[in-house]
């Protein structure tokens, strides 16, 4: 049970919810970039939400799909075929043997997310199967996929049956609402206070608040760089490094701000002005280089009410989901 690369595309890896645990010892959690696509897409196919996944940019890439099995397919849109046949995101789709799925270009997001039922036959490092590009740990052989790498997945947990195919997939109507969990237009992204908030003039705090900031193309999963209004601090005195983590912004003295992400490192030495909260972190993985967003600060008890009703949306999905798949699969 596999499916075999044809053509990797940009940047295909396998990533789950990170390696968490190890970041006082220097490495750091990796993981998706946009955790919520992930879990929604191994929720539309019966695996657990932290299972992991294909994290394709941009460039999606070419694959034959060896064996049988229900897939799914989420985040940005990067216009996925079936034989060249249009194949819809957000919902289970059943895939015949020996069909070839490719990507065929970027539409919105940036980054979509392919899960088979049962999950990828990968190894764990540390707890989990993401890799760790720069390390070139975890996931498989600790890199992006290449051309001829084959992909071994589990047999699923849920009996999939047989299924007579009039074409090379099949899928039921319903599906998850994607304007729910991507952004649309310029996202507005809401931080906390950075450890060094107070350290930046006024009239700094105030541009990072109604200014807007454009990605750079010198982004990746370790942080990106964004520009727009230029940051100053009051004082440009030496800071002693400290912890940093997925979200937090640095700012550097060019005074351009670097959004920490999913590769970032473990700790750094520039100022940070903001922390972007949890829920508001898969909506920075899926804007692109040229795209524009703007922030907006909150304090600490509604970044955690934002975190809880994310939360709670996706309990209710995820009994919405099981209910639906399982009256699917037994038609």
């Amino acid at each position: 049970m596999s499916l075999r690369v044809i053509k990797p595309g940009l940047l295909t890896s396998i990533q789950d919810l990170g390696r968490k645990g190890f970041q006082q010892h220097g490495v750091i959690v990796s993981g998706a970039m946009d955790g919520y696509s992930l879990r929604i897409a191994n929720m539309l196919v019966g695996n657990e939400e932290g299972e992991a996944a294909l994290e394709i940019t941009l460039m999606g890439p070419t694959i034959k799909v060896e064996k049988n099995c229900l897939i799914s397919i989420t985040g940005g849109n990067l216009t996925p075929t079936i034989d060249s046949k249009a194949v819809p995101m957000w919902k289970p789709i059943y895939v015949k043997e020996g069909s070839i799925l490719r990507f065929e270009g970027c539409k919105s997001g940036c980054r979509a997310y392919l899960t088979v039922a049962g999950g990828y036959a990968i190894s764990e490092v540390m707890n989990s199967k993401s890799t760790y590009l720069r390390a070139g740990i975890g996931g498989y052989k600790g890199r992006a996929l290449k051309a001829d790498d084959v992909l071994e997945f589990n047999e699923p947990s849920k009996i999939l049956g047989d299924r007579e195919f009039k074409g090379p997939f099949s899928f039921p109507k319903w599906f998850v609402n994607d304007k729910e969990f991507l952004p649309g237009g310029k996202p507005l992204i809401h931080f906390i206070d950075g450890s060094q908030y107070d350290y930046f003039t006024e009239s700094s705090k105030d541009s990072f608040i109604e200014g807007s900031f454009k990605v750079s193309n010198q982004s990746d999963r370790m942080g990106y760089r964004i520009s727009g209004p230029t940051l100053e601090l009051q004082d440009n005195g030496e800071l002693l490094s400290e912890a940093v983590t997925n979200g937090s912004v640095q700012v550097p003295p060019d005074g351009n701000p670097i959004i920490l992400l999913a590769d970032s490192q473990t700790t750094g030495g520039y100022p940070k002005i903001a922390q972007v909260i949890t829920a508001d972190l898969p909506l920075i993985a899926q804007v692109r280089p040229g795209e524009s967003i703007q922030f907006s600060r909150v304090n600490l008890k509604e970044a955690e009410r934002l975190f809880l009703q994310k939360e709670r949306q996706f309990n209710e999905l995820k009994v919405s989901i099981s209910l639906a798949l399982k009256k699917w699969l037994a038609i």
